[in-house]
């Protein structure tokens, strides 16, 4: 999961600055990378012994709609801030996804969060200000976006713990693998709609910019496939977490990113950058453990 993402990231970055960034076309290349994984999913669903075939009714298929749904608005939102901005910049501001994840379960879906993990969500917030300032390349754009893909992956997560719970769903989808698949699909159909709205008058000229330069077309097709498998193995561990803790995993893993990405495409590490950056990681730790400290406290 985690080495997924990390080349997830290098290869999205690398082909959105080959298209010109944010100025380019990051609907197109987010709907593509989509399309790159639907084709995945088809061709295990195809191969002999690879996937069993889901086998959903059409009731079945319009409740998976709204995880698709959010999952596209969480990519689109997540893309965009990458061609915006640097991608360490990016992740730190994603770190807060705990966050948005604590506020949206509780206002929405009746989520418990205690006394102590809504105090540890202050370091989370103020590590993301404290990083923002000393973010060399910062972008409101950048900010905004990712802010935004916060709150469709808060939604997403409860959306998709839902619909796991959902009575004999589970066995007629199949496995989560293809549950990923299904909502694969479903955000590729989203993403394509409002590439089009967006993107769609620019279109011509992307098929050129493809032919002429490699490293759009090699680097999509990386980051697509990716992808799907970072994020098939992310949906696996909803399985056996809440929405909110999958969040905390999904930012413990950010430190690799935020790092290691920076170092190889040259990203700013400024010391407030990273020390905004340490103060957000820890405040996340203590989100996830502090229920248990106490408890043990109390002992």
């Amino acid at each position: 999961w985690y080495l997924g993402n990390y080349y997830y990231n290098i290869t999205n970055k690398l082909a959105l600055k080959a298209a010109g960034g944010a100025a380019g076309y990051p609907m197109t290349i987010a709907t593509l990378q989509l399309g790159v994984g639907v084709l995945w999913a088809l061709f295990l669903w195809a191969y002999p012994d690879a996937r069993q075939l889901p086998k959903l009714t059409f009731n079945d298929w319009l409740r998976t709609l709204m995880v698709g749904f959010m999952s596209a608005g969480a990519h689109a939102g997540s893309v965009f801030a990458l061609s915006a901005g640097a991608v360490s910049f990016g992740q730190i501001v994603k770190a807060a996804e705990p966050a948005f994840a604590a506020l949206v379960g509780t206002m929405f879906y009746g989520a418990q969060v205690s006394a102590a993990k809504w105090l540890c969500l202050i370091p989370v917030i103020g590590g993301v200000v404290l990083a923002s300032l000393g973010e060399l390349d910062f972008a409101w754009a950048a900010l905004i976006t990712a802010a935004v893909a916060n709150v469709f992956a808060a939604f997403k997560g409860n959306e998709n713990k839902r619909l796991m719970e959902t009575d004999g769903l589970k066995e007629r989808m199949g496995g989560v693998g293809n549950q990923f698949a299904i909502t694969m699909i479903n955000s590729f159909i989203f993403c394509a709609v409002l590439m089009l709205i967006t993107e769609g008058h620019k279109l011509g000229a992307f098929l050129p910019l493809v032919r002429s330069n490699k490293a759009i077309l090699m680097n999509l097709l990386y980051s697509g496939l990716w992808f799907y498998v970072y994020n098939e193995l992310a949906t696996m561990t909803i399985k056996k977490t809440s929405a909110v803790t999958q969040s905390v995993a999904n930012t413990a893993k950010r430190v690799i990113v935020i790092v290691g990405v920076a170092i190889i495409l040259g990203e700013s590490l400024d010391p407030i950058k990273l020390i905004g950056c340490g103060i957000g990681i820890g405040g996340v730790f203590l989100y996830s453990v502090i229920d248990d400290l106490l408890k043990k406290a109390r002992s």
